[in-house]
This record gives structure tokens, C-alpha cells and sequence, in this order.
């Protein structure tokens, strides 16, 4: 988080990264961090501490409302964007006005978890040099690294100058519908801007603090199987043939042997199976029923897919299509459907622009991105990692999500 303060400071007063020793404002921003390391984490702990899952639109704007009189204090001015009209409680817009005409960088991160009231994952705890709790890393953890780094330009005088906006979607970790109207907001803020970063979990390579310049693509993708049912004394017959249940797990399993590829990723996250069965209006509960004796009716399935290209990310489509509809015993029906998710964003040479060489992630990885053309925030998320570890005396907590 030292180094984020200065990284920050550069683009915003030079449009460059800072890559010399610190010195100067640099040295005291550092110094800032240090001595304001438990006031960081105590805010950190009262916004883990307030449950804010994508759905739980109260709770988000509880957050915003811890998050805007923190930022008032350093001269930002709000502007809550309400997002009911897709589901979702909305987005927070921060700005600072600096020196007119100068470089314009925002700063990206949200205030919403993957964590609903439901999940039993609801605390921040300290335990040594780690945190753990709803939000610690991805991205509560930003929001408060983002604040750090702007009361420490603040203390070392060069906030003044700067033209800030920070952006805070309060639906990264699952997007309102239409994912069109939902971003609209962010793809304007960043096409405005001058340089985009997003802050969330820290990127660690052989041991060091890295900037991540790519950033993989997040999509769902519900599985649908219908086969014949009748008792179970008629399976494996040419008749009955083997149920729903069966087959999804021959096509699942496919999924596993046949997709696996560099930078791909595929995870199943729900699954039910039996006579009947479906999925929630939430998309987030499955459900079924049946008996030990009857022949399986009915599976669905969901799951996310991450790619890192386009180009990848149809192949995989099409791989997975191909599977699902190939012949199981006793299947009448077998679809899979895609959500529009997060586009993936390839490395680019732009995008290593931003970062000086000895702080370029060798790899993309399931890493996030920071982005060089500000324009290609469409629906994604952009991010400058520098140190939230401490680079001498005790370590700041690894913070994990």
C-alpha cells in the first residue's frame, strides 16, 4: 500500500508511474502509511463487519455510507448512482478536483461481496498478520488502500493538485441486467479518464508485489438435462436408460478432461439432480426431489467459466456445447446456456506501459488488470497492484477475500 500512494501520485500529477527511490512527498506518503496502519485496518474491520453481498441492496448502501464521509474528509464530492432498475442498489462516484488540465486518473473498486446474509462467512478476524472476513481482499481490502493511498498524497500536500474520481460499482460480483445500463456509468467515467486503475486483491510473485495488465473473462453457465424416469429396476436398459444424473456426470466430467488449457478455468458451483429439479429465480439455490428408486428425471447445474481471450472463451463454448449434446442413455434433452458475464481483456502493450518492468506480472493468471486504454473499462475492472505487505518493520495482514 506504500508503493500505491506513490504510484497514485505519479499518474495523477505526471500521467507515469514512480519507479525512483522515495524521496521527497514520495518519503512522506510512505511515512503517512506507517504511522496510519491501525487507523487503515479499524476502518477496514467496521466495513467487513457490515454484510454487503450483490444482493443485499441495504447493505450495500450501508457501505457507501461508511465510505463517503471518509472521502469528504480529504475534499471529495458524492454522487450516489441508484441501480434498482437492474436489481442491484447502485454505484458511488467520488471526485476530487485538482489543477484544470491535468491528468485525469480513476480509481476503481465496489463495495458489494460474493458474501449474501445467508453465508455463514460474515466476520473480520484478525489472527497475526492476516485478516480474514467477507470482502478483506475483493474488496472492501480496495476500497481501504484506495483511501489509504489519498490521505497520504493529502499529508505530504500533492492531493491538492490532483484530479481524482473514484468509482465504487456496487455490483462487481455479480453485474445488474442489462449489463449495458448497469456499466454505463464506469465506461463513461473511464473513457474520461486518463489512466484507470482498479484495486482488489493483491497480486504476489516470488515473493514480491506485482502489477496485473490482464484480466480473465467471468461468465455463468447453466447446465439442463432432462432424461426418461420410471423405477429403478429398469436402469442401464436400452429402454429406461440411466437418468439425468448419470449423464451429467459423464458430461461434467468431460468438462474436466477436455477443457483444461492455460488460463482457462472452469468450476461447477451448484448441481441438483432426482425426478424433478431446478434452479431459484436467484440463480444462487438449486433444488430437487425423488426417491432411491426412481430413475432421474431431471439435472441442472451451474458454474462459471474464465478465459483470457475471446478467441479462448468461444472455443470453450463451443467445446462445452458439443459435449452436452452429445448421445447418454435415456437423455431426451440436454442444453447449456451462457450468461454475458465479464469479457476477458488479453495483455497489451499498452497495458505494460503502465507499470515499470521490474513490477510486470510475467504471467496472466486468474489475476485482474490495469488498464492503459481507459476506454476498455467496458464492464470490466482495471488495477494497479503495489504493496498492501509492509516493506519493513511488521507486515500489513494478507488479507484474504
Amino acid at each position: 500500500m506504500r508503493v500505491i500512494a506513490s504510484v497514485i501520485m505519479g499518474f495523477a500529477l505526471s500521467g507515469a508511474a514512480v519507479s525512483a527511490a522515495p524521496s521527497g512527498p514520495d518519503a512522506r506518503m510512505i511515512a503517512t502509511v506507517d504511522a496510519e496502519q491501525a487507523r487503515t485496518l479499524t476502518f477496514l474491520e467496521t466495513m467487513v463487519n457490515q454484510n454487503s453481498g450483490s444482493r443485499n441492496l441495504e447493505g450495500v448502501r450501508k457501505v457507501r455510507d461508511l465510505v463517503i464521509p471518509e472521502f469528504a474528509a480529504l475534499g471529495f464530492t458524492s454522487r450516489w448512482i441508484a441501480m434498482e432498475q437492474v436489481g442491484r442498489a447502485g454505484h458511488l462516484f467520488l471526485t476530487h478536483k485538482g489543477l484544470k488540465g491535468g491528468k485525469k486518473l480513476l480509481l476503481i473498486g465496489h463495495l458489494d461481496t460474493v458474501f449474501e446474509p445467508d453465508s455463514p462467512f460474515q466476520t473480520y478476524v484478525l489472527k497475526g498478520d492476516k485478516a480474514t472476513g467477507p470482502g478483506v481482499g475483493d474488496d472492501k481490502g480496495g476500497i481501504a488502500v484506495i483511501l489509504a493511498a489519498v490521505r497520504a498524497m493529502q499529508a505530504a500536500g500533492t492531493l491538492k493538485a490532483a484530479n481524482i474520481e473514484v468509482f465504487l460499482t456496487g455490483d462487481e460480483e455479480e453485474a445488474g441486467s442489462p449489463t449495458d445500463v448497469a456499466r454505463a456509468d464506469l465506461v463513461a467515467a473511464a473513457r474520461a479518464a486518463d489512466v484507470a486503475l482498479d484495486f482488489e486483491g493483491l497480486s504476489r510473485e516470488d515473493g514480491k508485489d506485482m502489477g496485473s495488465i490482464a484480466r480473465r473473462s467471468s461468465q455463468s453457465w447453466t447446465l439442463t438435462i432432462a432424461a426418461e424416469s420410471g423405477h429403478s429396476s429398469g436402469v442401464w436398459s436400452a429402454k429406461a436408460g440411466d437418468g439425468a444424473i448419470y449423464a451429467a456426470a459423464r458430461i461434467i466430467n468431460a468438462f474436466r478432461d477436455e477443457l483444461p488449457e492455460p488460463y482457462l478455468t472452469l468450476n461447477v458451483g451448484l448441481i441438483a439432480g432426482g425426478a424433478e429439479a431446478e434452479v431459484a429465480d436467484d440463480n444462487a439455490h438449486v433444488s430437487a426431489q425423488g426417491k432411491t428408486n426412481i430413475i432421474s428425471g431431471k439435472v441442472v447445474a451451474r458454474g462459471d467459466l474464465r478465459t483470457l481471450s475471446p478467441e479462448q472463451n468461444a472455443t470453450a463454448m463451443r467445446k462445452m456445447e458439443a459435449i452436452a449434446a452429445r448421445k447418454f442413455p435415456g437423455v431426451t434433452s440436454a442444453t447449456i446456456t451462457f450468461s454475458e458475464g465479464y469479457p476477458p481483456m488479453a495483455p497489451t502493450v499498452g497495458n505494460k506501459a503502465l507499470l515499470p518492468p521490474q513490477r510486470r506480472q510475467r504471467h496472466a493468471g486468474p489475476a485482474r488488470n490495469a488498464a492503459a486504454r481507459p476506454d476498455e473499462a467496458r464492464r470490466g475492472r482495471y488495477q494497479l497492484r503495489g504493496g498492501i505487505r509492509r516493506r519493513a518493520g511488521r507486515p500489513w495482514p494478507a488479507f484474504h477475500r
